[in-house]
């Protein structure tokens, strides 16, 4: 029998597509956890994940309530796709969710933009969706480091032992 050679992993490149609460903060907690167990890590944010570095929304993310099939209560019971079409639900969920995570002591997505680049790890924006929503350098968090093509974020993803997270 052979063995299988392993290797460590040393990089992980995060793409941020979707800009809902609970996707980006799964790639927050990603890309924080990876930088405190040293690895390297990039992050780079495109179409509505975009909301996740932008300054005007940043603090104003929201939970899926339409067609989320997994969506819960905080009690635990399932949530009915049809309630969450009704005015303010969407709202009234997110803000649940954030004193949940409040409560728990969880990070705010500007903190943990902060705690990721003091880490080490490097946020980008993508230039096609910054040039779709006409969005500058100076609208994004201070966090980004630059503002690059997906060809460019392909680029910084190279190595053995780097893995690719779509979220």
């Amino acid at each position: 029998m052979t063995e299988k050679e392993e290797y460590p992993l040393k990089k992980v490149c995060i793409i941020c597509a979707k800009g809902n609460l609970e996707d980006v903060y799964a790639a927050c907690v990603m890309a924080n956890g990876a930088v405190m167990e040293g690895i390297e890590t990039k992050v780079f944010f495109t179409f509505f994940g975009l909301d996740a570095i932008t300054k005007k929304q940043m603090n104003h993310l929201h939970t899926a309530t339409v067609g989320n099939p997994a969506m819960r209560m905080p009690n635990g019971w399932a949530f009915p796709s049809v309630l969450g079409m009704l005015p303010g639900v969407e709202a009234g969920v997110s803000s649940i969710m954030k004193k949940q995570m409040e409560a728990l002591d969880i990070p705010t997505i500007p903190e943990f933009l902060e705690m990721i680049t003091a880490g080490g790890g490097e946020l980008y924006a993508c230039k096609l969706a910054t040039d779709m929503f006409k969005l500058k350098k100076e609208d994004l968090s201070d966090e980004v480091k630059d503002i690059i093509t997906v060809g460019e974020f392909y680029g910084l993803c190279g190595g053995q032992g780097t893995q690719i997270i779509f979220t």
